[in-house]
């Protein structure tokens, strides 16, 4: 999407503040003994509450309101009667759409105790999506995001899940650009435009490179024996700093 309208700029603050903020409560909600499908009941509750409706329900009858993922599964888990359990590294995707607009966040939690191996991933991986933020500016190539990106991870010796990327966003839930790598792609020649609406959100993993199917025909997972995080943001390119509309009241 490109933003056009003072009014389509608040719109996007709108629903990018109700998954930010839909997305953290979730997060606070995490206990041992609960199952993925009431985790995600409360998600359903929360965008139910703001007049929002799940973007991955809408635009591909996914078969949950938002997506989670556990351990080694790293993306679009369904919810079901998985039960959490402590040391657990969750991931939440939550993504919705309000009167024709979408925003698309997400993030990595773990349930208590952490282990210091999962909790520097974490903290590596926030950084990476940080870093790619400091260099999405009107003007730039689009690769540079993934330079960002791909920077951090090899500064703290990590991998990155290379199949998956961040997109445009905005009018839909996946638009044009398609596929912005999160390393370096010296063949992209795509330039960053103003007003371009996108997500930057970065995989960094503890040594998987790529994600594979499941058997259910939605979650990516990696071997069990990696660790991997991820965070997301939704954002408008300007020729200063992006303007991030998925940050929470509180954090």
């Amino acid at each position: 999407m490109t933003l056009e309208t003072q009014e389509q700029l608040e719109g996007l603050r709108r629903i990018g503040k109700i998954v930010a903020n839909c997305l953290q409560t979730m997060a606070r909600s995490m206990e041992p003994g609960m199952t993925t499908r009431e985790l995600d009941d409360v998600g359903r509750d929360f965008l139910a509450a703001h007049g929002a409706r799940s973007a991955p329900q809408l635009s591909y009858k996914f078969p949950g309101i938002t997506c989670i993922s556990v351990n080694h599964e790293i993306a679009h888990g369904i919810p079901s009667d998985k039960i959490l359990a402590a040391r657990d590294l969750v991931n939440i995707d939550v993504s919705a759409e309000l009167d024709g607009l979408f925003a698309d966040t997400g993030g990595s939690f773990m349930i208590p105790p952490e282990s210091k191996v999962k909790r520097k991933l974490c903290a590596a991986t926030r950084e990476a999506l940080d870093e790619a933020i400091k260099v999405a500016r009107a003007g730039q190539p689009l690769r540079a995001i993934g330079a960002a990106i791909e920077a951090t991870a090899k500064r703290r010796n990590l991998t990155i899940i290379r199949n998956l990327g961040s997109h445009g966003v905005g009018t839909a839930l996946h638009e044009d650009p398609e596929f912005i790598a999160s390393f370096h792609d010296p063949k992209d020649r795509r330039i960053l435009r103003e007003h371009m609406v996108i997500t930057i959100e970065p995989f960094l993993s503890t040594g998987a490179q790529l994600a594979e199917d499941g058997n259910d025909g939605w979650t990516l997972l990696t071997h069990p024996q990696f660790h991997t995080a991820q965070y997301e943001h939704t954002m408008v390119i300007t020729k200063g700093a992006p303007i991030v509309l998925t940050i929470p009241d509180t954090i």
